[in-house]
């Protein structure tokens, strides 16, 4: 059982030195990418919230003055 796990072991490839160390910063710059995203969409999203309270708090725009019916005027 024993040479059983060793030999699992011996054939499973070690990352080396360098590929840990991208690995690490990979996942950091990631991790920080994700995080401004976040805070960008966060932030978006409370912009147009109050973007739209605002403008419903505005008085609505008055309509367009009704026109006055045509009276038909004839020459003569």
């Amino acid at each position: 059982m024993d040479s059983a796990i060793a030999a699992a072991a011996v054939f499973k490839p070690k990352p080396s030195k360098a590929e840990t160390k991208a690995d690490i910063t990979d996942h950091a710059a990631r991790t920080i990418i994700s995080a401004e995203v976040e805070r960008r969409e966060a932030k978006t999203a409370r912009l147009r919230q109050a973007r739209l309270e605002q403008e419903a708090a505005q008085a609505p725009v008055a309509a367009a003055p009704s026109r006055t019916p045509r009276t038909n005027k004839r020459k003569g």
